[in-house]
């Protein structure tokens, strides 16, 4: 007799031996039981989770005379000619038949009557590899089915699979199987063979699965042919994952920041022949294991390793930091992605090692948290009154702060004891008064031009009048200011504000400064329209939600017509929206803070159009004499 596999031998053949997918067995054995099987099933899910098993014992227990619990009973004369071949249950593959023409001919197959059942059922595996043509020849098949026929369609792909196909089948969905259950199952079945076992090997086989009972048999079936006993040092050999204690010391070099040994142990491991991939995996598999038995009380269950390996990587787990293991995962995760498209992938290796091992030279929020928490450690320890060491491991300043630090020397600026700021939240640093010239002092109240008539508009605020006559302040002076960065160029330490009722600023330290009584204006504007205009685009800057405002506001000329400062603009459509109500009351609040009352936005095309027509009328009323404006 040919020699079986492994999962072949022990497929199961009633719904009790079928490994979990409970969820989909009940619906299935309920249905047998109340007669209201359907006509057409779609079994989804990962490879080797029962799809096909659970589809020929199904297959069976419809046809079954005495179905045991919804599983067919395997003694009737029909599960005894179901046991082998039968015309009766159809499988296809559809990886290799899927053309229109075996479809079509399924089709005028599924009218004859099954032999000895009184079902035949159709079991159409890996349907996602059907064509389009052959989806459609079975649509109307899959839709009204003669009485007598089943389809069942398996895949593992059904994203792939039409939707007229879908919604004309009842989808039952398989899970990945858990390690416990994988576990239980393969020491079951070396029980049964009456093979000695590890423990360990059998979780480490189950963990090698990774959900899969057909991958976990086919690998167990390569661990027993290794030796008579199943161990765990059998199995790793033939996974052809490197020795376990060099994976853990290469990772405790890593988290450790200790680049010279975490660069001799990957190269320990890659000189006893482990391939790049193979030591990545490993890697990842072993941050795993220390991130596990780092959060998790019952991580000596849940990784089960032998006893010494355990203790490895709990010695580790209690050394390193949280953060600098997720980094580490993190940093190989994408490493594993990226080694497919390196030219060198030993190379990506030992970079992605680089990088792990020295989280404190990026800038970034690991470095930033690192040395938080080294400071932590560091004022604990003074505060137990420890003496405190001059640089603690690992948090070394990075270079990049290192060069910022010796090219910006920050110098202590003098400390004046009882001198109110001039403005509010205004740092007056970086500009001496003794550097600038002296200002004029601001005039009397007696001065100011009176109010004769308010310009018939709706921005004009009562206020003092804004274009008062005073003697123009230096270029040199404003442009000091400004590269200050001081908002009002002429608002520099020791300038006297035109409108202060009471009390005065000296240009000189020392001086008498302004009494506690004495309102002190946000801005004094200049006696250009221009400086003005200057001051309040730079304070309309500033305001939120004023963008459109301000993008605007850049291309209008400014002048003035008495007390009105006007600006003017060659487009009627910037015009009119900043006449609008949103923009205007903005440009309102920006001139009152700098002291302008009345202001006007023009339109300059109308203006030109008088002076067109006047010229015009002037060459219709005198055709004799040439008319020529330059």
């Amino acid at each position: 007799m040919a020699h079986l596999s492994l999962y072949r031998k022990y497929r199961p053949a009633t719904f009790d031996k079928v490994v979990r997918q409970e969820h989909v067995v009940r619906v299935l054995t309920n249905q047998i039981e109340r007669g209201e099987v359907g006509h057409a099933y779609l079994f989804t899910g990962p490879r080797g989770t029962g799809k096909t098993s659970v589809a020929r014992i199904f297959a069976r227990a419809v046809n079954c005379e005495h179905p045991v619990n919804g599983s067919p009973c395997g003694k009737c004369p029909t599960c005894l000619a179901l046991a082998d071949n039968s015309l009766d249950i159809t499988e296809i593959d559809a990886a290799s038949n899927n053309g229109v023409g075996e479809m079509r001919d399924l089709r005028e197959k599924v009218q004859y009557p099954p032999v000895s059942g009184k079902y035949k059922v159709y079991i159409i595996d890996e349907v996602h590899m059907l064509t389009d043509s052959a989806f459609n020849a079975l649509l109307k098949t899959l839709e009204e089915p003669p009485a007598h026929a089943i389809f069942i369609l398996a895949t593992t792909e059904p994203h792939k699979i039409p939707a007229t196909i879908l919604s004309r089948c009842m989808r039952l969905d398989f899970k990945l199987i858990p390690e416990e259950d994988l576990e239980k199952h393969l020491a079951g079945i070396l029980d049964e063979m009456g093979r000695p076992y590890e423990r360990e090997a059998v979780a480490a086989i189950a963990r090698a699965g990774a959900g899969s009972d057909r991958d976990m048999l086919s690998i167990a079936e390569m661990c027993l042919a290794y030796g008579d006993k199943l161990t765990y040092q059998g199995v790793i050999g033939v996974l052809g994952s490197a020795d376990f204690s060099t994976n853990v010391k290469l990772a405790e070099s890593i988290l450790m920041g200790d680049m010279p040994s975490a660069l001799s142990a990957a190269e320990e491991a890659l000189a006893s022949g482990k391939g790049v991939g193979v030591l990545l995996k490993d890697l990842l598999s072993v941050f795993n294991e220390i991130a596990i038995a780092k959060s998790c009380q019952n991580a000596e269950k849940l990784l089960a390793l032998p006893k010494e390996f355990f203790a490895e990587v709990r010695r580790v787990a209690q050394a390193a930091d949280g953060r600098a293991i997720l980094r580490a995962t993190e940093i190989f995760t994408r490493t594993e992605n990226e080694l497919r498209f390196a030219s060198s992938p030993r190379i990506a290796l030992e970079t992605a090692i680089l990088r792990a091992a020295m989280p404190q030279t990026d800038l970034d929020t690991d470095a930033l948290l690192l040395r938080i928490a080294t400071l932590e450690k560091q004022v604990a320890s003074l505060a137990a009154g420890a003496p405190l060491k001059a640089q603690a491991a690992g948090a070394q300043k990075a270079p990049a702060q290192e060069r910022f630090a010796q090219e910006s020397p920050v110098q202590a600026a003098p400390v004046r004891e009882n001198f109110p700021p001039l403005r509010a939240g205004k740092a007056q640093a970086g500009m001496q008064a003794d550097d600038l010239p002296p200002l004029p002092e601001p005039p009397p109240e007696d001065d100011v031009p009176p109010w004769d008539e308010p310009a018939p508009q709706r921005s004009a605020v009562p206020t003092k009048a804004p274009f008062e006559q005073r003697p123009a302040r230096s270029v040199p002076q404003a442009e000091r200011a400004f590269e200050a960065g001081r908002d009002d160029p002429f608002s520099v330490a020791g300038a006297s504000a035109p409108f202060a009722g009471s009390g005065a600023v000296s240009s000189r330290a020392g001086a008498a400064v302004p009494s506690s009584g004495a309102a002190m204006p946000s801005a004094a504007p200049d006696d250009s329209p221009e400086a003005v205009f200057g001051l309040f685009l730079r304070r309309l800057r500033k305001l939120p939600k004023s963008g459109v405002a301000y993008a605007l506001c850049r291309d209008l000329t400014a002048t003035r017509e008495g007390e009105t400062l006007v600006l003017t603009t060659d487009v009627k459509t910037v015009c009119d929206t900043l006449n609008a109500e949103r923009h205007h009351s903005v440009m309102q609040e920006v001139m009152s803070e700098i002291g302008v009352g009345q202001f006007e936005v023009r339109y300059a095309g109308a203006e030109r159009n008088e002076r067109k027509d006047g010229i015009q009328k002037l060459k219709e009323d005198f055709p004799e004499y040439p008319v020529e404006v330059k």
